[in-house]
């Protein structure tokens, strides 16, 4: 194998390890527990709670929306941990 073809391997190799990396604007919640090293009900019961910032997002696969969190979220998250609980503020006329 020659000096050309060697290089040409390497750089394939890194641009798979490169797109990897890459960050992506949102993470599905199995995608954030994977990185964060959790169980996906462990993530979605945090997002459930308040304790890491995420959004709602309709997926086409049924009535229920699927869990999203921010790339700035995830480092948050990585740099800071979890926020406090929030506190479960019921609807109107519910006692």
């Amino acid at each position: 194998m020659t000096i050309d073809e060697r290089l040409k391997v390497i750089q394939s190799m890194l641009a798979v390890l490169v797109e990897r990396q890459m960050a992506k604007e949102f993470y599905e919640i199995d995608e954030f527990a994977r990185i964060v090293g959790r169980s996906v009900f462990t993530c979605r019961e945090w997002c459930r709670h308040g304790r890491v910032l995420a959004a709602k997002k309709n997926t086409g696969r049924g009535p229920h929306a699927a869990w999203i969190v921010s790339h700035a979220e995830l480092r948050r998250y990585q740099q800071e941990g979890l926020l406090e609980p929030q506190s479960i503020v019921l609807g109107a006329g519910v006692r």
